[in-house]
């Protein structure tokens, strides 16, 4: 199965299983390319593609870049491991958890929730998804 299909079945199987869910898409935070989206309402692609931009920006921004590696030379580490894997940001009336992919670290989901979702079970069926898609 190619990633193109693969990212979608991930999608649809977000929606299908995440609690109070608004929208899911996966981002390629290398290019910072928004490879696939699905929402329940429809938003201008320009926001989509500023939320892809920012997802690069948690994941790689300077300053995260220098902690990872501020990290990395305290624990006597060499390898290019990743360590921030989940974020979880509360806005105003949502809830975005940024997921890497274990098998691709260059891959991020996202999903978003109303603020009425139970976090716990949001962790638990977003993890399956990513563990669904990392599989493949």
């Amino acid at each position: 199965m190619n990633l193109t299909q693969v990212v979608s079945n991930a999608l649809k199987a977000f929606r299908r299983d995440v609690p109070d869910y608004i929208g899911s898409g996966v981002v390629d935070i290398s290019t910072g390319m928004l490879l696939a989206v699905d929402t329940v309402d429809n938003h201008p692609r320009e926001i989509l593609d500023v939320v892809a931009a920012a997802t690069a920006d948690i994941f790689q921004g300077r300053t995260v870049v220098q902690i990872e590696d501020l990290w990395k030379q305290n624990r006597g580490v060499s390898d290019n491991r990743r360590y921030f894997n989940e974020i979880l940001v509360n806005s105003e009336n949502l809830v975005h958890l940024f997921m890497r992919s274990k098998s691709n670290p260059d891959i991020v989901a996202v999903v978003i929730c109303t603020r009425n979702v139970n976090v716990g079970m949001l962790f638990a069926q977003a993890r399956r998804v990513m563990a669904d898609l990392d599989a493949r």
